[in-house]
């Protein structure tokens, strides 16, 4: 999403109802690697209903572990977590209730312990912060492809097909050698 803030990702909003760690994990291996080729640097935060420990839910432990492998699968990120939305968006939060996060200033990737979670979190700031989408993107397959929902704009199809052309072009440079 490109809001007046700058642009944010949000993991993963249309395909896994409820990753396991390790599926989160390599959600966030393939987010980071899809940014970096935006020439942005990464900033995840791992979002939850609970912050940095609070609670001991099914939904907080899970997004500690995928926390674990992926620091231990790319430990230069800049990752932090699991944290409240509000929190991950805004450092003056974060510090206040978590001083010793590892992350640095606003998050530009937010990672949601489910579908329900992502998908709305997605659609509520689309919709609050006059957002324009630009995916969603499908990560992780062999092939350039993305998702059209039905309140794509005119402008969302162009962004989606000049990506997907370009990934494409990308492709067939690296298959050639």
């Amino acid at each position: 999403l490109l809001i007046d803030e700058g642009v944010l990702f949000i993991c993963d909003t249309y395909v896994n109802p409820n990753p396991t760690p390790q599926v989160l994990t390599e959600m966030v291996i393939k987010a980071v690697e899809q940014i970096r080729r935006f020439g942005i640097i990464p900033k995840v935060a791992l979002v939850s209903h609970s912050s940095f420990g609070s609670l001991n839910t099914d939904s907080s432990l899970k997004m500690r572990s995928a926390l674990q492998m992926i620091r231990n699968r790319d430990p230069e990120l800049e990752i932090d977590g699991e944290m409240h939305a509000d929190a991950a968006l805004s450092p003056e939060v974060r510090m206040r209730i978590f001083p010793n996060s590892t992350l640095v200033g606003r998050a530009n990737l937010l990672v949601m312990p489910c579908l329900d979670a992502a998908n709305i979190g997605y659609n509520l700031i689309k919709s609050l912060k006059n957002g324009l989408s630009i995916g969603p993107l499908l990560l992780g397959i062999a092939k350039p492809a993305h998702i059209m929902t039905p309140s794509i704009t005119v402008r969302g199809i162009l962004n989606l097909a000049t990506l997907a052309v370009v990934e494409a072009q990308s492709l067939g440079e690296s298959e050639k050698g």
